[in-house]
């Protein structure tokens, strides 16, 4: 007999717009735009509760508030090898600081593969918490992220504001 783990769910009000959130197993497996839910994959049990979510729910209020800079939960990020060894390397990138996608390719070991990393980038399930938003073009600009480029400008400045 098989038993399929229950992905807990909630909705965040944040500044950035109402977040998803899905934990399962005790570990963070989810962290989307509210508007993005059509998206989401919804195999196996899912259930909404405050109470489960509620060490994430916490740590994103505090991120918000500026009271945190580094999260410290349980992930589980569900993508290929190389998607994992992205994410991994983008939880590496200091709060308030950027890198762009090459330096990102780089990091992973290849410095090739800037389209990619953009790409797994891109399929971080778990944004904000693995801060996707810190990789930037080279020029400096504000490229590509899943909640739009207005909400990776305030996650950026956000963080900027509060450390300095």
């Amino acid at each position: 007999m098989t038993t399929t783990s229950i992905t807990w769910f909630d909705t965040l009000p944040s500044p950035v717009g109402d977040l998803l959130l899905a934990v399962r197993d005790g570990r963070v497996l989810r962290v989307g735009f509210a508007q993005e839910r059509h998206a989401y994959p919804r195999e196996g049990d899912w259930r909404e509760s405050r109470e489960h979510v509620d060490v994430l729910r916490r740590q994103l209020q505090e991120y918000f508030s500026g009271e945190r800079a580094l999260f410290d939960l349980e992930l589980l990020p569900i993508g290929t090898d190389f998607q994992r060894r992205v994410w991994t390397e983008l939880s590496r990138i200091p709060y308030g600081e950027t890198i762009s996608y090459g330096e990102l390719a780089r990091r992973i070991g290849n410095h090739k593969a800037m389209r990619a990393v953009g790409l797994a980038n891109g399929r971080n399930p778990i944004p904000i918490v693995v801060p996707c938003h810190r990789v930037i073009g080279a020029d400096g600009s504000l490229t590509g992220f899943g909640g739009g480029i207005e909400r990776k400008r305030w996650l950026l400045d956000h963080e900027a504001r509060l450390r300095a």
